[in-house]
């Protein structure tokens, strides 16, 4: 059947020779955790300079085939997304905003060196592969059908220049919380380690910036920490983002603060809906810099009453503690804040259509 995404592009679906068994996949449903099992199938584009996207393929999951020489283990070509399947409070199937995933994709792309994906096949691949992994599916609070659409660069060769050759790939995860429960908020460590400088990939999702916030990430956790927050790499002073979610500031006069996109960044899916919602609570709203002296000063004074932590995979996330070699300090009660839990309530509603979505974000599969 030819696509409705790109003319003259036509998927073919093949059989699964074990899928995994309905007893197997509902042990994993029970206590799915986060990004440790995967569904059955998986979606392949393949794209080769001057005959563009072709062989439109969904499989069974499996390993993937590559020459050692492949461009994505020399050169980091590699831009990946990341969104979520939620069942319905009517029964169906729905995305949230995969339109602006695939968006965001083709930035990365460009900023990569990459081909752009059109954004109706960004979209029509994962609705297939949600369609033919329905049953894998988690029921229950916090829990959802995890997306990973990426794509890696596959031509054999050494030499800095663009690949000639690439791959795109769907996969997919039954998720539960991201965080493990009963902690009611995160604990954070600032870094001395910069994730990003103007000029460079911060605005980009692609794996290098994930692999240089690792050891920084782990040195949070070593000191017993949740997450880590980077400040700029220029002045080593203002407040960016945590090692995968943006921030917000809440202050004691209902202003709402959230670091302006500068390039260094990541332009958040869920950051930009929480600055909708907000504003439709008649909330000031400001995106602007945001220093960690005046996070400390804040909180200490009582100004600042909360901080919360936005993303894909996390949501939102309660910030309670902050600590850095000159000490530590508490944001509010150092518990769950009152605007925190309104935001996140109206958001997860949305998503999973028990509240009106007049914002077209929600976008359901037959």
């Amino acid at each position: 059947m030819a696509t409705l995404a790109d003319a003259g592009l036509i998927f073919s679906t093949q059989t699964h020779p074990m899928p995994a068994s309905a007893e197997q996949r509902d042990a994993v449903l029970a206590n799915p955790g986060f990004g440790t099992h995967f569904s059955d199938h998986m979606v392949t584009i393949e794209w080769t300079e001057g005959e563009g996207w072709h062989d439109a393929v969904v499989g069974p999951r499996q390993p993937i085939a590559l020459d050692p020489a492949a461009s994505v283990l020399h050169y980091a070509q590699e831009i990946f997304e990341g969104l979520k399947a939620y069942k319905q409070a009517d029964g169906s199937i729905a995305l949230f905003r995969p339109e602006a995933n695939a968006a965001r994709f083709n930035q990365s792309a460009q900023r990569l060196a990459m081909p752009e994906l059109p954004e109706a096949l960004f979209v029509e691949a994962i609705e297939r592969l949600v369609k033919i992994d329905s049953d894998w599916i988690p029921a229950g609070e916090g829990a959802s059908l995890y997306l990973r659409p990426f794509m890696i660069a596959t031509e054999a060769f050494l030499g800095v220049r663009p690949a000639k050759r690439y791959k795109f790939i769907v996969i997919a995860s039954p998720a539960g919380n991201y965080f493990k429960s009963g902690a009611p908020a995160v604990s954070i460590w600032v870094s001395d380690y910069t994730r990003a400088a103007p000029g460079g990939t911060g605005a980009a999702k692609c794996g290098g910036n994930y692999a240089a916030s690792l050891v920084p990430q782990a040195e949070a956790i070593s000191r017993g920490h949740d997450q880590v927050v980077f400040l700029d790499a220029a002045e080593h002073k203002w407040i960016e983002e945590l090692g995968g979610m943006n921030l917000y500031f809440v202050f004691e006069d209902g202003t709402l603060l959230t670091p302006a996109l500068t390039g260094t960044i990541l332009p958040g899916i869920t950051r930009d809906s929480l600055l909708q919602l907000a504003r439709e609570e008649g909330l000031k709203v400001e995106e602007g810099k945001y220093s960690l002296d005046q996070w400390r000063d804040d909180a200490t004074s009582g100004k600042l009453v909360e901080t919360f932590a936005c993303g894909t995979a996390a949501v939102v996330t309660p910030v309670g503690k902050v600590s850095d070699r000159d000490g530590a300090f508490t944001i509010g009660s150092g518990g769950p804040g009152q605007l925190t839990a309104k935001l996140k309530n109206r958001l997860v509603s949305i998503q999973r259509g028990e509240a009106a979505d007049s914002h077209g974000w929600i976008r359901k599969i037959a």
